[in-house]
C-alpha cells in the first residue's frame, strides 16, 4: 500500500471514530456538565480566579474517571470493529492512532468548550487568561494520560468486567488512596528530610502533577499541600511548573507507548 493510500486510510478511520464518539450521548453530557457547572460557579463564586479554584477539584476527579471508564467501555464496544479492520489491509499503527484520537479529540474538546464558553460570555477570559489556560492545558493532558491508561487496560484484559474493574481501581488509587498514602509517609518519616521523596511521589501520580501545575499558577500557598509546597520551595513557581508539565507529558507518552506495543502484538 502506497503512502497516499495509507494517509487516506488513517484519515477515514479517524473520521469514522470521531463521528461515532461525537454522536455519543456521554460525550454531549460531558460537555453540558462542564458548561453548567462553570456557569453556576460564575453565578455563585464571583470572579474568574475563584471559578478556576472551584473547578480544580472537579477537573482532578471527573476527568480521570470519565476518561478511564468511557475510554475502556468504548474500546470494548469497538472490539468487533477493531477485529474487522485488522482483517483489512490496514496497519495496526493507523488503527491504534484512530482509536486514540477518536476518543481524545471529543473529550478534550468537550472539556475546553464546556469550561471556556462560560468564561467568554461572562467576560472573564481575557482578564484571567493565564489561570484559565493552565486549567485547560492540565485538563487536556489529564484526558490524554488517562485515555492512554484506558487503552492499556482494554488491551491488557480481554474480559470487559475485569477491564472496567481495573479502570475503577486505577482511578480510586490515584484520585483517593494515593494522597492518603503520601500523608502517611510524610507523617511516619517526619523526622527525616522528605523534599526529594515527596517530589518523586508526586511524579508517580498524574493527578498530583496536575494539581501542582494548577495551584502554582495562583496565589493560594495554603492549598498547595505538602507536595505542592515542596515543588515551590525546591524549584520556585516557574521551574516547578515546567517540571510538573514535563512529568505530566510523560504520563501521556509512556502509557501510550506501552499500550501501542501491546496492541501491535495482541491476537484479537
Amino acid at each position: 500500500m502506497n503512502a497516499p493510500a495509507l494517509r487516506s486510510s488513517t484519515t477515514r478511520l479517524l473520521s469514522y471514530e470521531l463521528r461515532d464518539v461525537f454522536r455519543s450521548r456521554w460525550a454531549l453530557a460531558y460537555t453540558a456538565f462542564f458548561l453548567v457547572v462553570t456557569d453556576v460557579f460564575f453565578r455563585f463564586s464571583g470572579g474568574g480566579e475563584q471559578v478556576v479554584l472551584s473547578l480544580i477539584n472537579v477537573v482532578l476527579i471527573l476527568i480521570p474517571l470519565m476518561s478511564l471508564v468511557f475510554g475502556v467501555g468504548y474500546l470494548y464496544n469497538a472490539r468487533e470493529f477493531t477485529e474487522l479492520m485488522l482483517a483489512q489491509p490496514v496497519r495496526r499503527r493507523d488503527l491504534f492512532l484512530a482509536l486514540y484520537g477518536g476518543l481524545m479529540v471529543p473529550l478534550a474538546l468537550g472539556f475546553v468548550v464546556g469550561v471556556g464558553l462560560p468564561f467568554v460570555w461572562h467576560g472573564a477570559a481575557a482578564q484571567h487568561a493565564a489561570p484559565l489556560v493552565r486549567l485547560l492545558v492540565a485538563g487536556v493532558l489529564l484526558t490524554a494520560a488517562f485515555l492512554a491508561l484506558a487503552i492499556l487496560l482494554a488491551v491488557r484484559f480481554d474480559d470487559r468486567v475485569k477491564g472496567l474493574g481495573a479502570a475503577l481501581l486505577v482511578w480510586l488509587g490515584l484520585a483517593v488512596v494515593y494522597d492518603g498514602l503520601v500523608l502517611l509517609v510524610a507523617y511516619t518519616f517526619s523526622a527525616y528530610p522528605l523534599e526529594t521523596p515527596m517530589l518523586l511521589l508526586t511524579a508517580l501520580n498524574p493527578i498530583s502533577l496536575a494539581r501542582v501545575l494548577l495551584l502554582l499558577s495562583v496565589d493560594v500557598a495554603a492549598l498547595l499541600g505538602y507536595t505542592g509546597a515542596a515543588f515551590e520551595r525546591f524549584f520556585g513557581n516557574g521551574l516547578g511548573s515546567a517540571l510538573a508539565l514535563g512529568a505530566l507529558l510523560m504520563w501521556v507518552v509512556v502509557p501510550l507507548g506501552l499500550a501501542y506495543r501491546r496492541f501491535a502484538r495482541k491476537d484479537f
